[in-house]
């Protein structure tokens, strides 16, 4: 599955109120750690079907970025029923990102 680009206008409709877990990398595109972990992101995204895989450009979305107290980017955020279930921040391989969800 693809990697879903997140705005203020769809949020809540692809990360709050999605049926089944949603993964959220907060990046920005002059981040580094941002950079090198995008591709693990998108091979990650393009295996599972476990979760839905999600970025969010905290420049564009700031507020956002507030509400779920994103201080360092990365931060990935898994989410589950509208609900923050775990994060970690900082650049991982794909193989980690899968056990940080659970495959």
């Amino acid at each position: 599955m693809a990697v879903i680009k997140l705005n203020l206008e769809n949020f809540a409709q692809e990360v709050l109120k999605s049926e089944k877990p949603v993964l959220v990398d907060m990046y920005a595109d002059w981040c580094g750690p941002c950079m090198m972990m995008a591709p693990e992101i998108e091979a990650f995204a393009e295996e599972t079907d476990k979760v839905k895989v999600c970025k969010l450009d905290v420049d564009e979305a700031t507020d956002l970025a507030l509400t779920f107290g994103v201080m360092s980017i990365p931060t990935v955020i898994l989410f589950h029923k509208g609900q923050e279930v775990k994060r970690f921040v900082g650049a991982k391989e794909k193989h980690q990102i899968a056990e940080f969800v659970g495959e």
